[in-house]
């Protein structure tokens, strides 16, 4: 039943007045002297109409001045940068460590500068010669400005993986397939990294690249049998360049030392012959004066020196004695190792034959051979006697 309605009894009324007649609320200062009668303050009563006491004022401001201070410690961790904000204006960054800001004044963003982020890009992709390669790419970077990785742009991640994609594309429309399957794969991921780089600085994201890794590429799938026998090929060539290249470094120095070798000894010999010509011109001019002087002796002298050379040279000698038509045969070389075996032993007796050939007698063990090649003991004591 509202308080209003007919047969409420006593028609009392919500805000304390009595009759129903409609007052208004009640005065604000009433209320404050109620409350302060509750925390145990000493309120006016009506009558004096002191104002409410201030010292619950001032309580209640030093407790929230408390809390506020409270409020703005904050901690940056080790690894991270922290963007200091007052009233949305960048006024600085803040290192690692215990910070205090003032609450609804100041705003602080952290950001982990340390921290080594990867972004990866693949996709199929079309090179300069019209063929179409799988690749996959991986960039590796980190935050080098906090400031500007936040507010520069509207996601500096994504910013970033739009360019290595359009980079990418880039760099593989301008190689060749079998530059990026096989030999040019370095060249083309320093080349993604310069470009990406072109591409992200008027931006200024506030990133910094650390590393772009370019994995394997493969070809579409239809054609990749062929594409591994062409590989393996240019594998086999690369092999057998690098096995010529050793083969040739083996090879040259022992063909500079043989052709060192033979310019010496062609050296050499052109030495030796000169020294010998110059020898025999030398010889030719003492012996000319004496040959003018004596000519038959010379001739003589000049023969038997010439015979001693060649006879020096040969173990074996034949005599075609004038007085009969025996030929003498001279074993020299069997003499000589006989001689050798026997030098401690008595020689048996044998006949002598003297042939002076020169101006010292030479004795010289002779055997006479007859035409049926049998020695008979007359012949030998013929020869004996003469």
């Amino acid at each position: 039943m509202a308080w209003n309605e007919p047969g409420n009894k006593g028609n009392k009324d919500p805000w304390g007045n009595k009759g129903g007649n409609d007052k208004g609320p009640p005065d604000l200062d009433e209320v404050f002297r109620n409350l302060s009668k509750r925390f145990g303050g000493k309120g006016g009563n009506s009558a004096s109409g002191q104002p409410f006491n201030s010292s619950i004022l001032i309580v209640v401001a030093v407790i929230a001045l408390i809390i506020w201070g409270l409020s703005g410690l904050y901690t940056v961790k080790e690894a991270e940068r922290g963007v200091l904000l007052r009233f949305g204006q960048h006024i600085g960054e803040v290192s690692s460590g215990l910070h205090w800001k003032a609450t609804f004044i100041d705003e602080v963003y952290t950001v982990d500068v340390e921290t080594f982020r990867s972004i990866p890009a693949s996709g199929s992709m079309l090179t300069s010669d019209e063929n179409v390669v799988k690749v996959e790419l991986v960039v590796q970077y980190s935050v080098s400005d906090a400031y500007s990785y936040l507010f520069s742009a509207v996601e500096a991640n994504e910013s970033l993986r739009e360019a290595t994609d359009s980079a990418l594309r880039y760099v593989i429309g301008h190689n060749r397939m079998d530059d990026i399957l096989t030999t040019g794969r370095d060249a083309i991921r320093r080349d993604t990294w310069k470009e990406l780089e072109r591409i992200i600085e008027p931006y200024k994201l506030g990133l910094q690249i650390r590393d772009v890794n370019f994995l394997p590429a493969r070809p579409p799938e239809e054609v990749k049998d062929a594409f591994d026998d062409a590989i393996s090929a240019q594998e086999d060539e690369q092999r057998f360049i690098r096995e010529a290249e050793a083969y040739a470094r083996e090879i040259e120095p022992k063909a500079r030392g043989q052709v060192e070798r033979m310019a010496q000894q062609a050296n050499a010999y052109k030495e030796r012959e000169v020294l010998e010509a110059q020898g025999k011109v030398a010889r030719f001019e003492k012996l000319l004066p004496e040959y003018k002087a004596a000519p038959d002796v010379t001739r003589n002298r000049l023969y038997l020196d010439a015979m001693q050379s060649v006879m020096s040279d040969t173990n074996k000698v034949l005599i075609d004695a004038k007085n009969n038509g025996n030929l003498m045969y001279l074993p020299l070389d069997k003499l000589m190792e006989s001689s050798k075996s026997t030098r401690q032993e008595s020689e048996p007796e044998v006949e002598r034959h003297v042939n002076s050939v020169s101006n010292n007698s030479i004795s010289t063990p002779v055997t006479s051979m007859s035409s049926d090649g049998r020695l008979s003991r007359e012949e030998r004591l013929r020869q004996g006697r003469n």
